[in-house]
């Protein structure tokens, strides 16, 4: 079982798909399912629809052998599929670029976490290599999506990024298709949540640093992108979802290179462990999932960054 985390973004489901035709080249025996652990984004959907790819969002562990999970920092992004992963004893793997978490590499059979990779789609294109085999076209499609969209349309990358672009696109070269179809228009409910989440803004000024921080039910992620463009350093945008509370953080690339505060180590992980939770990223986005009250994790961020910039 390939296992997407919760609402399943480009580069979970992509690199999934990736990994079940590479799984099925290697073995055609096998049988090898998708799992969607909580839903996947409107994104996601069309590019399922787009290229063919086949989901469940439930199904038996009956006859299991192991589970992968792609793109999955922490188990609290499987959401009710974490219970049962960890109750059945099988063989756990995790593929992913986001920075190390040691409860997901204590709990792992096998633990592959590349924090230089942009994207898990550009680890599993790295796999195709590692064994020699070529991917389909389609595939070659699927993980050029998945690449795009976390390096924001190729706006960030390394040398073995691009190595690996230029590849597929020689298997797929159909990048204009998969710029169109990645630009796809914010419905109403995103646009005025991030709106709110500007009403909402309160400023704190460390240094010469801006932080900003909001609060919103749902769209944490988007507003916190929205709030760079607005002129922050840092944002932080906190919410209860299904009585989980939900932190996504954000900071520009300046930020990161000026101060070397790491969003995901040195923020997220210590604020996962103090809320009952989990937290992980990248420097420049990073995520939490936890209980308690938002404004103590709110303050609980705010200290950890003053803190390390006053360093």
């Amino acid at each position: 079982m390939l296992l997407c985390h919760h609402n399943a973004d480009p580069d979970t489901l992509c690199a999934a798909y990736g990994l079940q035709e590479l799984a099925l080249t290697l073995d055609p025996t096998m049988k090898v399912d998708i799992i969607l652990t909580g839903g996947a984004s409107n994104l996601s959907r069309k590019i399922m629809a787009e290229i063919g790819i086949e989901a469940h969002e439930i199904s038996t562990i009956k006859d299991v052998d192991a589970f992968v999970m792609l793109d999955v920092a922490t188990l609290t992004q499987l959401e009710d599929w974490a219970d049962v992963v960890v109750s059945t004893n099988l063989p756990i793997v995790f593929i992913d670029h986001h920075a190390s978490h040691p409860e997901s590499s204590s709990i792992s059979e096998l633990y592959i976490v590349d924090e230089g990779a942009y994207s898990t789609c550009e680890m599993i294109y790295g796999l195709y290599e590692n064994f020699g085999i070529e991917p389909s076209a389609r595939v070659s499609k699927a993980l050029l999506i998945g690449m795009a969209y976390d390096s924001k349309h190729f706006s960030m990358g390394s040398v073995n990024t691009f190595k690996a672009v230029s590849r597929l696109l020689e298997l797929n070269g159909q990048l204009d298709e998969i710029t169109e179809l990645l630009s796809t228009e914010r419905k109403r409910p995103e646009r005025i949540a991030r709106l709110k989440a500007a009403m909402r803004m309160q400023l704190h000024m460390v240094d010469d640093w801006t932080i900003v921080t909001s609060h919103l039910s749902s769209f944490q992620a988007s507003a916190a992108r929205a709030m760079i463009s607005l002129g922050a350093d840092v944002s932080i945008v906190v919410g209860k979802d299904k009585r989980k509370l939900r932190v996504s953080m954000r900071s520009t690339e300046r930020f990161y290179k000026v101060t070397a505060i790491h969003l995901g180590r040195d923020v997220a992980l210590k604020l996962g462990e103090a809320f009952t939770g989990a937290g992980s990223g990248h420097p420049t986005a990073a995520g939490v999932n936890g209980e308690g009250a938002p404004e103590a994790m709110v303050q609980m961020a705010i200290d950890l960054i003053t803190e390390k910039i006053r360093e």
